[in-house]
């Protein structure tokens, strides 16, 4: 056991309660969705040093279900996250969203975002990420429920950025759909690229929603991301909400705006839909 370093350890062993605690008080316009004709609760992915904790939903009944990845934002898979996946499944999918910081710390209790970012978010290597994406579609696939050769993938903010990488891992994917996630930065040992830098390397279409009047992503990288895509047969979109925030998805915030969320979900649908994660 002294061998191991401490990202080895399995630190986060069950889902989160409600909602993170930096993300409350919870905005009155939040969404629920009920878990009426649904299978939908935790389940344990196996990994390759232990087991991670996951939200999962799907119909009651049937199978063979398109297999969607729902990836976190900064906060976790607490019960926006879970929501959504709730939602997936009311469409007819398997979604899944396991919780990519199990290693590193639980969010969940901390109530400034910079400590987030700084104490876990941070320490979360890309590599770990995808091998942990990896392990979740063999888990839905060994599940017998959900369709292996049917696989689309999002994500939000933090999640956002993995959208994009993870397209450039996985050939297998269908599709994915990255909303607000940052496109440039540092290169580091645990973050070595940024969505920009695998534009060469994208398998799959990706639509890329993203807000105008983003304080963490300048329009400037949007359109860099835009026209570095248009230079490849990718088949890749950006959408831009000119008036929207960033998490403008996220309707528990003051950041939510209704408008471009719903049109936003709208067209992950049609993407889906057209290239056949359906």
């Amino acid at each position: 056991m002294s061998n191991l370093t401490r990202r080895q350890f399995i630190i986060v062993t069950t889902l989160v309660a409600g909602f993170a605690a930096c993300t409350k008080p919870i905005s009155s316009q939040v969404i629920t969705t009920d878990t009426q004709g649904l299978v939908a609760g935790e389940v344990k992915i196996p990994v390759e040093d232990g087991e991670i904790p996951a939200y999962r939903a799907m119909p009651a009944s049937g199978e063979n279900f398109p297999i969607v990845l729902v990836v976190q934002e900064i906060f976790g898979v607490h019960e926006h996250l879970q929501d959504i996946c709730r939602r997936f499944a009311k469409l007819g999918y398997l979604a899944i969203a396991p919780e990519l910081y199990a290693r590193q710390g639980d969010v969940s209790q901390i109530s400034d975002i910079q400590e987030i970012i700084s104490q876990v978010v941070s320490k979360v290597p890309d590599a770990q990420v995808m091998s942990d994406l990896d392990a979740t579609l063999t888990w839905a696939d060994k599940s017998g429920k959900g369709n292996i050769d049917n696989i689309g993938i999002t994500g939000f903010c933090w999640g956002g950025r993995i959208v994009w990488l993870y397209a450039a891992h996985n050939p297998n994917l269908k599709a994915g759909v990255a909303w607000y996630g940052r496109l440039v930065g540092e290169s580091t040992s645990l973050t070595p690229k940024y969505p920009l830098d695998v534009v060469d390397e994208l398998k799959v279409p990706i639509l890329g929603l993203y807000a105008g009047s983003d304080s963490f992503i300048p329009t400037q990288t949007v359109e860099q991301m835009r026209q570095a895509l248009g230079t490849k047969d990718t088949g890749s979109e950006i959408i831009l909400y000119p008036e929207a925030p960033h998490g403008f998805f996220a309707d528990y915030r003051p950041t939510y705006r209704q408008e471009a969320a719903e049109d936003g979900w709208k067209r992950l649908q049609a993407w889906f839909k057209q290239h056949g994660v359906a």
